[in-house]
């Protein structure tokens, strides 16, 4: 089938014009058809540098500011306003726990109903005594409406301090040990560059899993994901309409058609909201700054669409 698919797309120069493709086709695009998440960009400071992040996040990067908690909630009024049924509310950043609004805003999520997931690498950050404090009456009050998923980007730790720095996998697996003791839900996210076959990773993922009690299944893709690089520079096809059919997929189960990300970028008014998570500063993905504008369809001019969502077939959310 994607054969076919490369035949039908073959590559030349792409992703220059938002309607068509280099070839001249159509490209295509998503419709936000059944909005399910809504992300929040925290802000894009890190406690640590990753050799490979997608977003360049680190101890100094600030391109994207700390979101406050007022904002979020005039969000949450919004989806109200715009009936939007969504039942989940996404925090990536950058590492969320090193926003001081942290708690404060998942509680506001929580309280009006909402799923939480937060995404963060469980160390430092995390580790502080008041975001424990916090985390710990989140779970007292909200119990398994919310969860974290936690960044082990291999099950061995040689490979993940190749990618995170050393120590960096100790201190991961303490901060999911104290999850664990506080019966906070968690899953994990992976990476699938290291030569391995999905049955290869997964079986690690379930070893360590079960080396520490983790109450996290390893066979299950949305318990333990694992995303492809992220490399805007490998060569691949475009996406046009007539390529739906080529790969027999439909438009709605790509993720822009049921999620948003809204960011705050450094010297900014008010915030934006974003047609995809994966592309935080490419302005051609930038929808407005509220959830009205976001509603238009989303044009798949970019390489990340190709690879990580349509061929990749890849989901942030739970």
């Amino acid at each position: 089938m994607k054969d076919d698919f490369q035949k039908a797309c073959p590559p030349t120069q792409k992703f220059s014009d938002p309607d068509v493709t280099a070839k001249g086709e159509p490209r295509a695009e998503v419709a936000l058809t059944r909005p399910q998440t809504l992300w929040f960009n925290t802000g894009t400071l890190c406690n640590i540098a990753c050799a490979n992040c997608y977003i360049e996040s680190s101890p100094t990067n600030d391109r994207l500011a700390y979101i406050t908690a007022d904002e979020v909630e005039d969000y949450l009024d919004q989806l109200d306003q715009r009936e939007w049924p969504v039942r989940e509310i996404g925090f990536t950043g950058g590492e969320p726990f090193m926003n001081p609004q942290m708690i404060e805003m998942a509680r506001r999520c929580l309280a009006r109903g909402y799923e939480v997931l937060i995404l963060t690498n469980a160390m430092r950050p995390m580790m502080r005594k008041t975001v424990q404090a916090g985390l710990r009456a989140l779970q007292r009050d909200f119990g398994d409406r919310m969860s974290l998923r936690i960044s082990v980007d291999h099950w061995s730790q040689e490979l993940h301090d190749t990618e995170r720095g050393a120590d960096s996998f100790k201190r991961t697996i303490e901060g999911m040990i104290w999850l664990r003791d506080q019966g906070i839900a968690m899953s994990v996210a992976g990476r699938t560059v290291w030569g391995e076959s999905d049955v290869e990773s997964r079986a690690g993922y379930a070893r360590l899993f079960a080396r520490h009690g983790f109450d996290i299944d390893a066979r299950d893709p949305a318990a333990t994901v694992l995303f492809p690089e992220m490399d805007e520079q490998v060569d691949v096809p475009e996406i046009t309409t007539a390529c739906w059919g080529i790969l027999d997929k439909s438009p709605d189960a790509v993720m822009c058609a049921s999620s948003r990300m809204v960011v705050k970028r450094r010297g900014a008014a008010a915030p934006a909201v974003l047609a995809c998570t994966l592309l935080p500063y490419d302005a051609r993905f930038e929808l407005g700054t509220t959830l009205a504008e976001a509603e238009r369809p989303v044009k798949l001019n970019h390489p990340h669409c190709a690879k990580f969502c349509v061929l990749g077939g890849a989901s942030c959310s739970a």
